[in-house]
This record gives structure tokens, C-alpha cells and sequence, in this order.
């Protein structure tokens, strides 16, 4: 049985001087780089005006309440992800520790989901971006002409994968003044709202505001289930700091908490937004923007007057930092399968002069594109649709991260109080509630009616559908890599543990025995 005393990987941790082994660049960007990457790419701005309306349609005036409750375990699993890179400074993040905690084939689909999360979601950000650009310019035919605006999105695309290509230092300095740019924006509609609030300025049917609506007691339950699943989206991406580990300043370190800062700073931003859209609007003129990213837009010139158009903006550069940072945690991850013989060897080639994984990410925004352009084709409810798939897809591999965690460090959960609680309690509990959320999310998804198009596919809704699709797709590809060239790698076996010296590093000593040689004296 393997304890603290010694290592049981197989292929230790990296350590400081073989950080960037991958041939990534390394010590490129810092902790408010990664900080600033985490925020845009949960693309805080659009994901809240277009998910804020349909949360209030659910639950009323409790939506700031659904909002507190579904950071919990998103904070929770942000927990388990510091604590796996403080062991495992690896950009395939998911990937890397559900291999070495739980097995190769579990870990490979746990990387596979990261990578189709990518591919389902770049396009739809990117979309969001060209509509509002050509409205803001008063291009509204264009705007309304949907080839066109497919088209400009496209074009977004490219550019923001060429960004990446280029640099990791190039892709964090953009991201700074993207994060500054819509965040800040947010912030000060959300400050221009509360302080209308206050002086009665304010819709006559604008309800007055109560500690209440951030109390969940109260909801039904199934509300309460089906407002987290919206949660579980605009949450979703605060993690790709941590894909950027091998690449980052500190990197057992920085990223992790990165992640961590950024889920609180999402929880201020979505709940103070939230107060002052429904303080200011009233709850009718909110749920008439369900699923409609137009919210901003309606409520903007009320707060903001004749500077409205800053929160409009804000969408739109929400929704280009958000289709960049979503391509940097799918690259890394399929850098670190081909490293790791699960992936193609080609994935695993490192631009020589721009030190990024050129190859992959041209792979994700090519393949990001062809989805998207085929979704549009098929018809703009069938995008939707397969953002909707994303939270099956992204519930099943934070979940899989929380578990992974208490396994991997599960031979030091005792050492102390803090430790049993942050390493082995908060990801079980993170864990479980997004496997509960996932299940949920399939029975609400088996619905047709529950989806936008309506339209059955083998006789459930579309998200669904396409949830199962790609999972069946990423079985398929990872028996067919275990029969020709993969096998080296399944034979990897699972149930790897921290080792001591990580584990003292990271939580100190054992407190709990020596607090009991203590009680025993």
C-alpha cells in the first residue's frame, strides 16, 4: 500500500528546473495574468446578461440566491484544482490527475471532455461578438443577415487563435485589457445601479430590495436544480489559468490560487449585476430577456444614460476574450495527451520560435469553426442547443477533478484539520453536487421540448443528443488509439498518491498526530 513516505507516480512532478519540459515558454506570464485569463474566459459579461432573464423566470427575485449557491461548488472544485497543481504542474490539468489518481482510460476522457468543451463553445462566443460589433456600429442589416454575421465570426476566430499561436505573453497582455475593459464595465453598471436603487430611481414595478433574495430557503427544490444548471455555464472557464501552469510564474502555486480569486471575484460580479438589473428593471422587463443576451442592452441606457453603450461593449469583448481563452485550456490539454503517447504525436509539437502548441491549437480553432458554421447551417436553435450539451460535458469533469483530488491525496487528508477539510471534504462535496447536476441536467435534457429547437434526436432533446454523441465519439477514438498506437499508455495503472513531501509542503505538518501524542501524553 503506498503511503506519504515515499512517491508512488510513476513520473514524478515536475520540478522547477524541468518545468517547460513540454517546450512550452516558461515563467511567460504571472498571477494577474492568469488571474485575468481565468475571468474572461467564464466571459462574465455576455454569460450573465444572456442566462440572468431565464433565472429569474425560474426562481423571481430569489435569482441572486441561485447565483451564491452555484459558486459553492464551483469555489470548491477551484480548491481541488490548486491543490492537484500544487503535486502536478501539468496543462493537461483534468487529463493529467485523473490519469494518475483513477487510470488512463478515465483520465483520457476526462480530457477529451475539456477538448470538446472548446469546440462546442468558441463558435457561439464568437458569434455573440460579431452580432453586437455590427449593432453597436449600426450596421443593422448586416447585423440581422445571419451569413454575415457567421462569417465575421469566423474571422474572430481565426484572429483569436492566431493570438495564441503567437504567444502566451501575447495572449495575456490582450486578456488584461479585455478583463479590464468588460469587468470594469460590469462593475460600474453594477455600482450606477445600486446607488438608482437607493435613491428610488428606479422601474415602478422595480421590486425593493431585501437580504432575502440571496436566501435559498424557500425555493423548490427542482428550481433550485434547474437555476444551478445555468450556473454551472456562467461559472464554467475560471480553470484556465491552471492550464497554463508549466508556462506561468510559480506555477505550483499562482494558477491554482488564480483560479481560486477568480471564482470570488465572478461571485461579487454576478451578484451585485444581478441586484441592480432586477432593483432598477423589475422583474417583467428581466424575464422578458430569457436566454436573450439583449438584457444589457435594455437596462443600460436606464443606469448608464448616454454612456449605455459601455455595457453593450462590455458583450462584446466578453465574447472575443472568451473565444481566445477557451482555445488555450483545449491546447494545452491535447499537448499534454500527445506528450503522454494518448493523443497523436502531432499535438505534441511546440512551435520553435513562438514556444506554444501551434499544431493543436489550429486543430481546436479549425475544428471549433466546422462546428460552428455546420450548427448555423442546420439552424441558429441547434447552436444553442449545443451550448446547452456544455453542462453535462463540464459537470462531468470538475466532478471528475473533485474525486481525483481526494483520491491522489488521500493518504494525507488527516495530517490536519484544514487539510481534511479544503484537500478531502470540499472536493467530495463539489463532486457530488455536479454529479447530482448532471443527472439532472440528462433527465431535463431527454425532454425535446426542453430544448430550443424542439426537435427529437433519437428520441431525446437536442443537448442531450449531442452530450451523448460526443462522448460515444471520444470512446470510439480512445479504443481505437488503445488498439494501434496507445497501448503504452493504458498500461499506465491508476491510484497514484501525493507524496510527503508535497503534501507537507502544501498543508504543513500532521497536526492531527501529534495532537493526539499530545492527548495521549
Amino acid at each position: 500500500m503506498a503511503t506519504t513516505d515515499e512517491p508512488t507516480s510513476a513520473t514524478p512532478p515536475a520540478t522547477t528546473d524541468e518545468r517547460g519540459g513540454k517546450g512550452l515558454k516558461a515563467n511567460a506570464i504571472g498571477f494577474w495574468d492568469g488571474l485575468a485569463i481565468g475571468l474572461d474566459s467564464t466571459a462574465p459579461a455576455y454569460s450573465l446578461a444572456a442566462v440572468l432573464g431565464s433565472i429569474v423566470v425560474i426562481v423571481g427575485v430569489k435569482a441572486p440566491a441561485v447565483l451564491l449557491v452555484s459558486f459553492i461548488p464551483m469555489f470548491l472544485i477551484a480548491g481541488a484544482f490548486s491543490y492537484m497543481n500544487r503535486a502536478d504542474q501539468d496543462c493537461g490539468t483534468t487529463f493529467s490527475w485523473v490519469t494518475r489518481a483513477m487510470g488512463p482510460w478515465v483520465g483520457w476522457m476526462g480530457g477529451w471532455a475539456i477538448f470538446t468543451t472548446g469546440v462546442l463553445v468558441i463558435g457561439a462566443q464568437a458569434d455573440v461578438s460579431a452580432y453586437y460589433l455590427l449593432d453597436i456600429v449600426g450596421l443593422h442589416d448586416l447585423r440581422d443577415t445571419r451569413w454575415v454575421v457567421v462569417a465575421l465570426a469566423v474571422i474572430i476566430i481565426v484572429i483569436m487563435t492566431l493570438i495564441c499561436v503567437i504567444g502566451t505573453e501575447l495572449s495575456a497582455m490582450v486578456q488584461r485589457v479585455m478583463v479590464l475593459a468588460q469587468v470594469g464595465a460590469v462593475l460600474l453598471f453594477a455600482g450606477l445601479g445600486i446607488a438608482a436603487m437607493a435613491t428610488g430611481n428606479v422601474a415602478a414595478d422595480a421590486p425593493a430590495f431585501s437580504l432575502d433574495w440571496l436566501n435559498p430557503v424557500g425555493v423548490e427544490p427542482s428550481a433550485l436544480i434547474a437555476g444551478m444548471l445555468l450556473g454551472v455555464f456562467i461559472y464554467w472557464g475560471w480553470e484556465s489559468a491552471v492550464n497554463l501552469s508549466e508556462e506561468s510564474k510559480d506555477s505550483a502555486t499562482a494558477p491554482g490560487l488564480a483560479g481560486i480569486v477568480s471564482t470570488v471575484l465572478l461571485l461579487v460580479t454576478y451578484l451585485t449585476t444581478a441586484i441592480a438589473i432586477i432593483g432598477v428593471a423589475g422583474l417583467s422587463t428581466v424575464e422578458a430577456y430569457d436566454d436573450d443576451a439583449g438584457l444589457f442592452g435594455a437596462v443600460a441606457s436606464q443606469v448608464m444614460g448616454p454612456f449605455g453603450w459601455v455595457l453593450v461593449l462590455s458583450i462584446i469583448i466578453s465574447g472575443l476574450a472568451s473565444t481566445q481563452t477557451t482555445i488555450l485550456p483545449a491546447s494545452r490539454t491535447s499537448l499534454s495527451m500527445a506528450v503522454a503517447g494518448a493523443f497523436p504525436k502531432a499535438f505534441g509539437r511546440v512551435h520553435e520560435r513562438f514556444e506554444t502548441p501551434a499544431f493543436g491549437t489550429w486543430v481546436i480553432g479549425i475544428v471549433a469553426i466546422v462546428w460552428y458554421v455546420a450548427a448555423s447551417i442546420v439552424s441558429e436553435n441547434f447552436l444553442f442547443d449545443s451550448l446547452t450539451a456544455l453542462s453535462i460535458v463540464v459537470a462531468f469533469y470538475y466532478a471528475l477533478t473533485g474525486i481525483a483530488c481526494v483520491i491522489y491525496w488521500r493518504h494525507a487528508l488527516l495530517r490536519s484539520v484544514r487539510g481534511f477539510l479544503l484537500v478531502g471534504v470540499g472536493p467530495a462535496i463539489g463532486s457530488v453536487v455536479l454529479l447530482v447536476l448532471l443527472v439532472a441536467a440528462a433527465i431535463e435534457q431527454a425532454d425535446p421540448e426542453a430544448s430550443y429547437s424542439g426537435t427529437p434526436i433519437l428520441g431525446v432533446g437536442a443537448p442531450l443528443a449531442i452530450a451523448i454523441g460526443l462522448f460515444l465519439v471520444g470512446i470510439g477514438l480512445m479504443v481505437a488509439w488503445y488498439l494501434t498506437e496507445g497501448r503504452a499508455f493504458f498500461a499506465r495503472r491508476g491510484g497514484e498518491a501525493v507524496s510527503q513531501e508535497v503534501a507537507t509542503a502544501a498543508l504543513g505538518p500532521i497536526e492531527l498526530a501529534r495532537s493526539g501524542a499530545r492527548d495521549g501524553a
